[in-house]
């Protein structure tokens, strides 16, 4: 499955409307644990079709970081029914993301 690239325009059409559980990955570009997080947030998006996955660049969308108090990253929020319901900050192993995704 494709990870949509979240921004405050298109997040109540991604995210709030979904009738899936929604997997934010705020990040950004010069973020080192970042990019060591995100082929594991691919693999998952791969193998998790009952689980819609998007990253939100906190440089480009920094509303939306604010709004969810993004204080460091890579975090990582659980959307279900459009309301965040989990979160988990910096670098963690796929089989910890896999349990953190199971609602």
């Amino acid at each position: 499955m494709d990870i949509k690239v979240i921004t405050k325009d298109n997040f109540n059409a991604e995210v709030t409307s979904s009738d899936k559980p929604v997997l934010l990955d705020f990040w950004a570009v010069w973020c080192g644990p970042c990019r060591m997080l995100s082929p594991v947030v691919e693999e998952l998006a791969q193998e998790h079709s009952e689980v819609k996955f998007g990253k939100v660049n906190v440089d480009e969308q920094q509303e939306l970081a604010a709004q969810f108090g993004i204080m460091s990253i890579p975090t990582l929020i659980l959307f279900k029914d459009g309301a965040p319901v989990r979160q988990t900050v910096g670098v963690q192993p796929k089989s910890k993301l896999e349990d953190f995704i199971k609602i």
